[in-house]
């Protein structure tokens, strides 16, 4: 079937009258049906680790709105949690880990290959979704890239600037790289029981890629992503992989080339035209319309989805927001959106 799933058929480069669409935390708190099932759950990671919740929860807006994929529910710390990082979740303020800043601290880590056990019920939920899902909605898989979740490993939190993470990098060179290397080694082996539970396409966050600059970029943002999309490949060759340097800037030129990536999502600060003559030369790209267009919606969201259709319409192309849609968003505005992009011209 997958050769007939719109995201697949824009993955292997095709160009589409009306390209597919779905939305980067489409299972979340705008939607009445999510807030109910994650009472039910009692708390985040409880949500996320319940395979039949977390299932219920990433088919919510397919039910809803029939985008064009689904994204497993879960999030990008269950990694680092895995490893043994204490992780909770403070409501109204995020994530809360203990830190890595020090040689003690990642001699407790477990290695790469000790972390499958934990994420069971995450493999659980993919294989419940492979069986759930429409034939034709596409399913992803994702992971952190290992520069953004070792930015909240060595801070124990969400930070403006990643500060911590870039002192060490800059103060403990070789701890840091360790750092990096074990979460790089991880995530490889976490997309690949993805994979194996039935994830068809596979999408790698860097969200904080744009505090990476020159040489740390190449370093620590599109180095790992290489390594990870190579060992995918090697392993899955038909599963398509999509990169999320977010505000990664000019740098995100010729990162599909460097890495082995069949898809780059650009974030809502790219300029669509620009990113048709630079990025989309090399292949597929993702997003970018401004999530907040969510909550205000009316004509200006009319006018940006068919400026970003526009734009794209001449190589293959994924809709989507150019980051995650915000818990205050008008669900009525996600069906104004798709109802737009999928008007004929």
């Amino acid at each position: 079937m997958a050769e007939t799933k719109k995201l697949m058929r824009a993955l292997r480069g095709e160009t589409q009258a009306i390209p597919p669409a779905w939305m980067m935390r489409q299972a979340g708190r705008y939607l009445p049906e999510y807030r109910a099932t994650r009472a039910q759950a009692g708390d985040f990671l409880s949500l996320c680790y319940t395979p039949d919740l977390a299932t219920e929860v990433t088919l919510q807006p397919i039910r809803r709105y029939g985008f064009d994929a689904s994204i497993l529910f879960a999030d990008i710390l269950l990694v680092p949690h895995a490893l043994g990082a204490d992780l909770t979740f403070v409501q109204g303020e995020g994530p809360r880990l203990s830190t890595v800043t020090q040689q003690a601290d990642f001699d407790a880590l477990k290695g790469p290959d000790d972390i499958h056990d934990h994420l069971a019920p995450v493999y659980q939920t993919v294989r419940n979704l492979s069986a759930a899902l429409p034939s034709d909605v596409a399913l992803i898989g994702f992971a952190g890239a290992p520069w953004t979740v070792a930015t909240y490993m060595i801070a124990g939190q969400g930070t403006p600037d990643q500060a911590p993470a870039h002192a060490l990098k800059d103060g403990n060179t070789a701890l840091f790289d360790a750092l990096m290397d074990r979460i790089t080694e991880a995530t490889i082996g976490y997309l690949k029981q993805q994979v194996a539970a039935g994830a068809e396409v596979l999408m790698l966050f860097d969200s904080w890629a744009g505090s990476l600059k020159g040489a740390d970029f190449a370093a620590y943002a599109l180095e790992p992503a290489r390594r990870i999309i190579a060992a995918l490949k090697a392993a899955h060759p038909e599963v398509p992989v999509i990169a999320f340097p977010r505000e990664g800037g000019d740098s995100v030129i010729g990162f599909a080339r460097a890495t082995g990536a069949d898809c780059i999502a650009l974030d809502y600060s790219v300029d669509a035209d620009w990113a048709a003559e630079n990025v989309q030369c090399d292949g597929c790209v993702m997003g970018n319309m401004d999530p907040r267009h969510m909550v205000t919606g009316g004509q200006p969201l009319i006018d940006e989805v068919r400026r970003i259709r526009q734009a794209f319409s001449g190589g293959p192309h994924i809709f989507n927001l150019g980051h995650g849609i915000t818990p205050d968003a008008n669900p009525d505005n996600v069906t104004l959106m798709l109802e737009t992009l999928r008007e004929h011209s």
